[in-house]
């Protein structure tokens, strides 16, 4: 009997993994991406500390009605820019990218690409 594999499992295992080497500071926090089949959410994160310092989503209200009648992945980017412009507004400017075990195309790759053309630097 053939058995079909999880692929949200396969991407937890890997996210752990990266996980062990890939961690935040105050000065270089950890760009975290998540996915779903609809939203996109990203958060800036201190590990030190264990705390959020920024966070954009496809729901925040200021976005919402921006990225209704976009692509999912023009949402991505717009994201991507709303979370990099809340970082610099708080003097981050560099970021380590943690893309949560997903590979690195479409809306992951969108999200990074937004945040470097507004200035944050991996």
């Amino acid at each position: 009997m053939i058995i079909k594999k999880d692929k949200n499992i396969a991407r937890k295992i890997r996210h752990a993994r990266v996980r062990k080497k890939v961690s935040g500071t105050e000065e270089r926090p950890r760009l975290s991406v998540y996915r779903s089949l609809k939203h996109l959410y990203v958060q800036l994160i201190n590990d030190e500390n264990g705390t959020t310092l920024v966070a954009a989503s496809t729901l925040d209200p200021a976005l919402r009605d921006k990225v209704a009648n976009m692509t999912k992945k023009e949402a991505a980017r717009c994201v991507g820019e709303a979370v990099a412009k809340k970082a610099l507004e708080k003097g981050i400017k560099q970021v380590v990218f943690d893309r949560s075990g997903y590979i690195y195309h479409g809306r992951i790759m969108e999200v990074a690409a937004g945040a470097r053309e507004v200035g944050l630097d991996f």
